[in-house]
């Protein structure tokens, strides 16, 4: 078994199994009750990790890859400022106004 992926919490990491059981790559989540040792052991220690068997290793990993750069949609242009907004953010970082309000 290998560790292909770990993350502060177990919501990503559950992301990230989910797009692997689509793909047909069994998985499993390790530390995911760990969260209440944090303080008595090293915080990053304590994070959800993702193993896989050795065979599934490289195609786990492509997959990880292309969900993590995956496009997220356009960026877009701010109405009152005109600043372009990369497209993950819904508010604009140089004015504040949120996308989509009148």
């Amino acid at each position: 078994m290998r560790r292909i992926y770990t993350a502060t919490d177990i919501i990503q990491v559950g992301r990230v199994q989910g797009v692997l059981k689509a793909a047909g790559i069994d998985s499993q989540i390790r530390n995911q009750h760990l969260a209440g040792a944090m303080g008595g052991l090293p915080f990053d220690q304590c994070w959800p990790e993702l193993w896989v068997a050795d065979a599934d290793e490289a195609e786990a990993t492509r997959l990880i890859q292309r969900e993590r750069f995956a496009p997220v949609g356009e960026d877009w242009t701010c109405p009152d400022c005109a600043e372009t907004v990369e497209a993950p953010l819904e508010q604009c970082w140089n004015c504040g106004h949120t996308k989509g309000a009148a």
